[in-house]
């Protein structure tokens, strides 16, 4: 079996920018969250807060080149760096991928996964409130995007399938249902650049079942997780339902918490199928996003490296039953704190989800 190639999603964030000094004060970054956050229910351990690495700033390349080194000693092959292009040339987050393609470090492969999705209020108790929309304006933008986007493309580091770079769609439904032939579009520039087209990847947010070949897609991110997760959500008792009739508020509010499901029952449930486009498995460390979302948040509870071990193995084995043309393993992710979806060392359990990792690999 050719070598896996773990490819762990990166959060480019942790430096302030105006946009979030706007809407959520001063210098906010998600490290704001991960220190606020508290223990909401009985063994709930918040807050999470980071280790060897601290509380970093990814405008220092010294960070960069820290997270880089920890992440190849342990396995990981390259980091999938979100991408934000809302439209009209607006981008967000994007400091982090200019310096790593400016000062060509660290020396570790990455690609983009774009993010085209609209920023809102939600995670944070705001629903209503829209920060900024996700827009595919016109042909001139998109050439706009490309243009930045092929400075990438072309740097050693940018991961690439038979001289194709790895490009990862977050939400394919929208971009196909508004982005008229974005994705014929941009196949066509970049095949005039010399390359064979782009290496197009749905993301693992859609159902494994749609038509991603019509659509132009090589691959397809294994939905697995979070069939298997939804369907445990959907069976989580809605407690304000339950009280709101026994109760007043006041006494609601003392009971009320976060939905809580067993990582245990979700992940020995996980089935890896095939799309009708090359299939890549994903798993998932851990989740606990309520330093962002508080009450309103999702908990995974028993996500422990044992459970890593067991999503790791499901995928081995579904990659030996597959002819890829690379071997790429998802991880979701390396440092999205606020949501405690994380590999990176942290205070609740040090290295042990990045050495159950090496641990698998070198038995690959």
């Amino acid at each position: 079996m050719t070598k896996i190639k773990p490819l762990a999603f990166y959060l480019p964030q942790y430096h302030p920018i105006p946009e979030n000094d706007k809407w959520w004060g001063k210098g906010f970054t998600e490290w704001t969250n991960v220190t606020k956050a508290k223990p909401l229910f009985s063994g709930h351990i918040q807050p999470n807060l980071p280790a060897d690495l601290g509380f970093y700033d990814l405008r220092v390349s010294e960070a960069r080149e820290q997270q880089a080194k920890i992440a190849k000693e342990y396995g990981v092959y390259g980091f999938v760096y979100y991408h934000y292009w809302f439209g009209n040339g607006k981008q967000l987050l994007e400091t982090v991928a200019n310096e790593v393609l400016s000062t060509k470090s660290p020396n570790f492969p990455f690609c983009f996964c774009w993010a085209n999705e609209s920023w809102t209020g939600v995670w944070h108790g705001l629903k209503d409130k829209s920060l900024i929309k996700q827009t595919y304006p016109s042909d001139e933008d998109l050439q706009k995007h490309y243009d930045y986007l092929i400075n990438f493309f072309r740097d050693d580091r940018y991961i690439k399938v038979e001289n194709k770079p790895l490009f990862i769609i977050y939400d394919p439904i929208d971009l196909h249902e508004h982005g008229d032939k974005y994705l014929e579009k941009l196949n066509k520039l970049a095949r005039n650049d010399g390359f064979d087209g782009i290496y197009l990847v749905a993301s693992n947010r859609n159902e494994d079942e749609i038509g991603y070949k019509k659509m132009l897609y090589d691959g397809k991110i294994s939905h697995a997780f979070n069939k298997s997760w939804g369907r445990h959500l959907a069976k989580t008792p809605n407690i304000f339902k339950r009280l709101i009739r026994k109760a007043t508020m006041t006494v609601f509010k003392n009971f009320r918490k976060p939905q809580i499901v067993d990582g245990k029952k979700i992940f020995a449930e996980m089935n890896f199928v095939k799309a009708d486009v090359e299939t890549y498995p994903m798993v998932l460390p851990n989740w606990d996003n309520t330093p962002r979302s508080g009450i309103n948040g999702n908990v995974i509870k028993n996500a422990t490296p044992e459970t890593l071990y067991l999503q790791l193995d499901k995928a081995k084995n579904f990659l030996k039953e597959s002819e890829l043309k690379e071997n790429f393993l998802f991880i979701k992710s390396w440092n999205e704190w606020a949501e405690g979806n994380i590999l990176e060392p942290n205070r609740q359990h040090g290295l042990k989800f990045l050495e159950t990792l090496q641990q698998f690999l070198s038995k690959d």
